[in-house]
């Protein structure tokens, strides 16, 4: 599993997020709290929105803690809209390709959790990607496929329903191979304005999710930057939060409609 957070509101420096908090986002690639692993050191990326509409990506292979290009590019960039991920890899290689977060135009999309059986999947699933979708893939990852699958079912259009149908999708065709470990999928995407966070899993164990809001803005992460547990609000199972302009508007239900077969 791994680890991310976003920030969305005033322009801020990255690392007063990526690095300064006791328990940040490079604190918890060494030793995170509340997921399956305890290191996520199988690579890390950022994303984040400057002076044109398309985001600028940084990603590389490296142990967050251990690229030192990093640490300077954080103090340096400025931004009112970035993502931070570090990776945990749940059995693809450790390459730049599969480092999140991925883009489709203005499009900034990362994740934590994966596909139960994925191996046993993947084929199949690929087999559901447009031809333009397909041609963009560049990795083997479970994340980038469910991104894809949700460009493809109209994701630029309406969002949820796109991310929706990309796990209903996945769940049909894991029905259809007799597979039953469940899809974790705990994620975030935004356009550089608008900007969802989804906590949602097949079983009744969705990857943690929390935010907090700010009068600067608001920051939703895997596991809270520090020990001011009042200050983190959970996201409900199952729900997605949405915010614009740095401002939570709703946490509301995220539903597919389909469960795995016991």
């Amino acid at each position: 599993m791994c680890r991310w957070l976003v920030w969305q509101g005033e322009p801020v420096f990255l690392d007063e997020l990526v690095f300064a908090p006791s328990h940040s986002l490079v604190a918890q690639a060494l030793l995170s709290r509340e997921a399956k692993m305890d290191t996520n050191a199988d690579g890390f990326g950022l994303g984040w929105y400057a002076h044109k509409p398309e985001p600028c990506l940084y990603r590389d292979t490296l142990p967050a803690w251990a690229d030192e290009n990093l640490k300077n590019l954080a103090a340096h960039i400025r931004a009112r809209s970035f993502f931070a991920h570090v990776r945990a890899s749940t059995g693809t290689s450790t390459s730049r390709h599969n480092c999140h977060p991925f883009s489709w135009g203005r499009w900034l999309f990362m994740h934590n959790g994966q596909i139960g059986d994925y191996e046993r999947l993947r084929r199949s699933l690929e087999g559901e990607l447009t031809d333009a979708c397909y041609d963009a893939r560049c990795g083997t990852s479970d994340s980038e496929l469910l991104f894809l699958l949700a460009v493809g079912l109209g994701l630029v259009e309406d969002p949820l329903k796109a991310l929706r149908a990309a796990l209903a999708c996945t769940l049909r065709t894991a029905a259809a191979k007799d597979v039953h470990k469940p899809v974790r999928f705990t994620a975030a995407l935004t356009d550089g304005s608008k900007l969802y966070a989804m906590r949602w899993s097949s079983d009744a164990f969705p990857p943690s999710l929390y935010y907090r809001q700010t009068p600067q803005g608001v920051v939703v992460v895997s596991e809270p930057l520090d020990n001011d547990a009042p200050n983190w609000i959970p996201v409900p199972g199952n729900h997605v939060l949405i915010a614009e302009n740095g401002r939570v508007s709703s946490v509301e239900p995220f539903e597919i409609g389909l469960r795995m077969a016991a």
